[in-house]
């Protein structure tokens, strides 16, 4: 297509116009003067008149032309009045040249008849070419709008997968492949079911094949394809503006037809440069095929897409179970559509509403719970620290006293990896809920309380596109046209995408036998300077040119760069390379509860400092971090002067 629009923008101008005109009106010339010479026994081929009936054809019509301007009219747009113009354009010419023979040449009958003839054959030719013009104009048009409409793809590589999925878009009324694209020379003139296979070394060799072709876009047939040509071929197609494309799932597909919209464009999230993480998905099936699973936080980020997963796994009955109105209405339909079959209960409520959670408990007796509801904010929770504590601390321990309570078999509570050596509000009160769930669970498993529950734990970093996360943010800066902000160029996080963290999860939730803190291998800390030159280079533009990248400066609680969770020393190995068990301090469990107590008798009275004073002093790692609460820190480094300090 752009291809197309290049030659009728340069070579469709007015002067090309202006000239087809005149070598129209010569070539009827030419006509008109081997009629003369049949007509007549004089020879008109060469001679005197021969050049002044070739030149003054040539003189006046271009005289004429220029002066009724008939190149400057829209060929697709004529009208009555503009044929009148050509008319007018071929007379004026004709009876010019008429003068300029009767004046230097004989004129006769034959002569008269052959002026006359040249006039009606110019008017005809020139006319036919115009309706040649607007009928390849609206050819060109119609082909253009076919392209709009079924965009042209190729299939990268030669793989089986990548041959199966031309089978599966030969019935798509929406996408027309055209072939493969291969960076392996020795492709080069194969066919695979039945179409070409097209190579390519370089950028101009892509760009040369994607203009041969009208190229819309690349469709990619597997994420590893995607990050093997993250720096080659991804990033050749967002040069060129052509889309790159991940082939849909199985259960995208509808009686085996590729359904208009069902392709996703290659995001941020497919371009994690390390292997996928494979799970044992039948093992995990059994654990929780046919069992009442509940989840907290049911319609946020991680908790939807662990309900997502868990209808997959065939539960019996999913309880949601989540605060937020408007996400878990949109969870609702989208599990009665995608999942006509679930037995799923949504229940608006609160973790820190005892009667409540009492009845949601009461009346499902779940056998899983996923506790995945949490503030998660770290600056908005250094502003608001009771919420914080209310909700991670207090909201966590009533989630874990009702699972012992009415016998649940497992409670698997989702943290952060910004509990480790936590340097803002956030990170505590998730380090604080793992200690109240662990010491619980040890309580249990000593007899001191009487339950059944195993209690795990599982923690991980950033995942990529979670709601209020950078990458939604950064997505809709770049729709806004920038500026992108990052808080510092150096700053780095470790990232994992949202179903990989959900099946690690109930990974970890299988193999565990109580009272253990998972740590997941989030693999290579990212730059988030490059996260973001990435996803504008993904939306296509240029970073500096066409959106530009801010530095805001770090904010409050926020580290530079985050702990590294899997390290050697600190975790022991599981049967699962990405998932290793944490060597964390054990807490009494009564000694637990007493905090707890008072942390939530201080965050509902909103007493803040003393408040965050007892949270320093159970977490001694946890020192703030460009945060108001760094004063707390200077006190016990020098405790005689507490008696001096503000408890507000």
């Amino acid at each position: 297509m752009r291809s197309i629009t290049k030659y009728v923008s340069e070579y469709l101008s007015t002067k090309v116009i202006f000239a087809l005109d005149i070598a129209t009106s010569l070539v009827s010339s030419a006509i008109t003067l081997l009629v003369l010479n049949f007509l007549s026994d004089t020879n008109y081929y060469s001679g005197a008149f021969a050049l002044w009936w070739i030149g003054g054809t040539a003189l006046f019509n271009a005289l004429s032309m220029f002066m009724f301007k008939t190149s400057n009219v829209v060929v697709r747009h004529a009208t009555l009045s503009d044929v009148r113009r050509y008319a007018m354009s071929i007379l004026c010419a004709n009876i010019l040249l008429g003068v300029l023979i009767g004046t230097v040449c004989t004129m006769n009958k034959s002569v008269l008849f052959t002026i006359i003839s040249n006039l009606m054959l110019t008017m005809a030719l020139v006319m036919a070419i115009r309706f040649i013009m607007i009928d390849m104009y609206g050819y060109y048009r119609s082909k253009v709008n076919d392209l709009a409409h079924k965009p042209r793809i190729l299939v990268y590589g030669t793989s089986d997968k990548s041959v199966a999925a031309i089978s599966r878009f030969s019935n798509s009324n929406h996408y027309h492949l055209v072939g493969f694209i291969s960076n392996n020379c020795n492709d080069r003139g194969h066919k695979l079911a039945g179409c070409p296979v097209y190579t390519y070394r370089t950028e101009a060799d892509f760009k040369a094949i994607a203009d041969r072709l009208f190229l819309h876009a690349v469709l990619f047939a597997t994420d590893a394809d995607v990050r093997s040509e993250e720096e080659s071929l991804v990033k050749y197609c967002t040069d060129s503006n052509i889309k790159t494309l991940i082939i849909p799932s199985v259960n995208e597909v509808i009686d085996g037809k590729i359904m208009k919209g069902s392709m996703r464009q290659v995001r941020i999230e497919d371009l994690l440069n390390r292997p996928e993480i494979r799970i044992s998905i039948d093992e995990i099936r059994q654990n929780f095929q046919g069992k009442t699973v509940m989840v907290t936080g049911a319609a946020g980020s991680i908790g939807s897409e662990l309900c997502r997963q868990l209808a997959v796994l065939g539960v019996g009955k999913l309880v949601l179970f989540d605060n937020a109105e408007t996400p878990m209405h949109n969870l609702r339909l989208e599990l009665q559509a995608r999942f006509p079959e679930l037995d799923f209960s949504p229940i608006i409520g609160s973790v820190r509403h005892h009667d409540r959670l009492d009845y949601a408990f009461r009346n499902w007796k779940p056998q899983v719970v996923f506790h995945a509801a949490a503030y998660k904010h770290v600056p908005l929770m250094e502003e608001n620290p009771c919420e914080a504590v209310f909700a991670n601390v207090h909201g966590s321990r009533m989630v874990a006293d009702k699972c012992v309570e009415y016998g649940t078999e497992m409670m698997v509570m989702i943290s952060t990896d910004k509990a480790v050596n936590p340097t803002n509000i956030m990170g505590c009160s998730k380090r604080l809920a793992e200690i109240y769930v662990q010491s619980l669970g040890l309580a249990l498993a000593k007899g001191e309380i009487k339950g059944r529950t195993r209690f795990v734990t599982t923690r991980f970093g950033n995942v990529l596109g979670s709601n209020g996360s950078v990458i939604p943010r950064f997505r809709q800066q770049i729709e806004s046209g920038g500026p992108v902000t990052v808080t510092h160029p150096d700053i780095t996080r470790f990232f994992m995408t949202i179903p990989e963290a959900c099946r690690l999860v109930m990974e970890a939730a299988t193999m565990s036998t109580g009272n253990q803190i998972f740590v997941f291998d989030m693999g290579k800390a990212v730059k988030i300077a490059d996260l973001a030159k990435r996803m504008i280079e993904l939306a296509g533009f240029k970073e500096g040119r066409d959106i530009q990248i801010e530095y805001t400066g770090l904010r409050p609680g926020e580290k530079l760069y985050e702990e590294v969770l899997a390290d050697t020393e600190n975790t022991e190995p599981t049967r699962h390379d990405r998932i290793r068990i944490a060597k964390v301090r054990e807490y009494d469990y009564h000694e637990a509860v007493q905090v707890i107590d008072q942390l939530t008798k201080l965050s509902k009275a909103v007493n803040i400092m003393e408040m965050v004073r007892l949270m320093k002093r159970t977490v001694p790692e946890f020192k703030s971090r460009n945060s108001r609460f760094e004063a707390l820190d200077h006190e016990n480094e020098n405790p005689e002067t507490n008696e001096n300090k503000n408890k507000n």
